[in-house]
């Protein structure tokens, strides 16, 4: 992650997005590079002059291609590269107005939703250094109230009193600092939590209402406290935490994450191909299915949606589609909404040769996942080349004759090829060191590959 890690706080190129893409997802390479360009282009339409930037709108894309070929985890990825609000929601959760369902407004008061904590916890780290401060004096008062000044500070007795006291605090603060007090038990006083009125409207109808009963009735209600018994060390992150709300501006915090949603806000909606009936559909499960692209229409076109943070516009925020079309084509889409993504790109079924890359180069390579599980139970896996290439051919052979789940059949071939290994780890008391070959492979799998009707069942 060094190249990520270096250029946190600057713009990536399209060329370093892909090379931070390949880490992770094989092939793939004309669906990386149109992301690449459409979340480089983010940044490029900031830079441009102001009167043109409202007249550069995004250029929504639409991932094609079959199940398990990457569509799914480039989304993933690209979620930690954007530095931007980032949602991934399915389009099979949503529906038509007037059905039991999520309408589509829910994805964008959840996309500010997750702007806002991320921009909050920006802040809560700008402020951290403060709010551990202001937590310490707290748990010191708990443990050694302050003394008041009276108004008579000229008084010998009561002088020495004061300092008295405020060399105690230090000496506890210190105590505090180093950690020798983090097992003692004191009380603070701390949030009680929800309002009863949320119980009563319940948290799908307040999201679909884009209301904050919190903020609505906090100027009306006192805030309740309860107190509660906890150790030092609890104590100082809860105290921490809350003092760090205080000291957010949480108005501009507020402010910064609309700004954030509505210029480099990306939506990623999977499984769009399950919203595009055919045409002439009218009846069965598929009736809302128009509607949902209708309603679907103008959010993608640009809008105002109501948040519980105020509106927030729709006009630049980038979306990506994807999708498998396997009964369907981007086509059957009604017209208006197929012209909202111009751009198209299909994504290739994968080889066998992609397996071999899958099983071992990624930084999340299923060997490397499997390999680390067992070391847990102090057994040292090992997979020589005939083994992988084996375990390629076996998942390229199975999606060939029973169903093409791509990637996925990897991760099933993996569990049964390591079951009883997984099963007996723990009760190994010694470590010791399992060698993967191809003809282990062959002995656990062949007699399920050839059998067409167990393979549907077991892989």
């Amino acid at each position: 992650m060094k190249l990520l890690e270096t250029k946190r706080n600057q713009e990536l190129t399209p060329r370093q997005i892909v090379e931070e893409l390949d880490r992770y997802v094989i092939g793939q390479d004309n669906a990386k590079k149109s992301v690449a360009i459409a979340l480089r282009n983010r940044w490029r339409r900031q830079q441009a002059p102001e009167h043109l930037r409202e007249e550069i709108m995004p250029n929504n894309i639409i991932l094609i291609g079959p199940t398990g070929v990457g569509k799914t985890e480039i989304a993933r990825r690209l979620a930690k590269l954007a530095n931007a609000p980032f949602l991934k929601v399915e389009a099979t959760k949503y529906t038509e107005v007037g059905y039991v369902g999520r309408d589509v407004e829910s994805m964008i008061r959840d996309l500010t939703d997750i702007a806002v904590n991320t921009v909050k916890a920006d802040k809560t780290v700008e402020v951290q250094d403060k709010a551990r401060e202001l937590s310490e004096e707290r748990i010191l008062d708990s443990l050694i109230p302050p003394l008041k000044h009276r108004q008579n500070v000229g008084v010998v007795g009561e002088t020495v009193e004061v300092e008295d006291n405020e060399l105690t605090r230090d000496k506890f603060r210190q105590k505090l600092r180093n950690g020798e007090l983090d097992d003692r038990m004191i009380e603070v006083d701390v949030p009680s939590g929800q309002f009863p009125m949320m119980q009563v409207f319940g948290p799908i109808g307040l999201e679909e209402m884009g209301v904050n009963i919190q903020d609505l009735f906090g100027t009306m209600m006192p805030k309740k406290t309860k107190r509660r018994k906890m150790k030092i060390a609890e104590a100082r992150q809860v105290l921490t935490q809350e003092e760090a709300q205080k000291l957010i501006d949480v108005d501009k915090a507020v402010r910064e994450a609309i700004d954030r949603v509505e210029n480099s806000g990306i939506v990623f909606l999977d499984e769009i191909d399950k919203i595009a009936g055919s045409r002439g559909q009218s009846a069965g499960p598929d009736v809302s299915r128009e509607g949902v692209q209708r309603d679907l229409l103008p959010i993608v076109e640009g809008s105002s949606v109501l948040t519980k943070y105020g509106m927030v516009k729709t006009d630049h925020i980038l979306f990506i589609a994807s999708g498998a079309f396997t009964t369907t084509k981007p086509s059957d889409l009604i017209p208006e909404l197929q012209g909202r993504f111009p751009i198209r790109v299909e994504l290739d079924s994968l080889s066998e040769e992609d397996f071999v890359k899958i099983l071992t180069v990624p930084q999340n390579a299923l060997v490397k996942q499997y390999t680390a599980l067992l070391e847990s139970d102090n057994v040292k896996v090992k997979f020589d080349e005939g083994a992988v290439r084996e375990i390629a051919k076996v998942a390229t052979q199975v999606n060939e004759e029973v169903e093409n789940i791509g990637a996925r059949r990897l991760q099933t071939i993996m569990t049964t090829l390591l079951e009883d290994l997984l099963y007996d780890a723990p009760d190994h008391l010694s470590s010791h060191t399992l060698q993967i070959t191809r003809d282990l492979v062959q002995e656990r799998l062949s007699h399920i590959v050839k059998n067409r009707d167990l393979s549907r069942y077991i892989l």
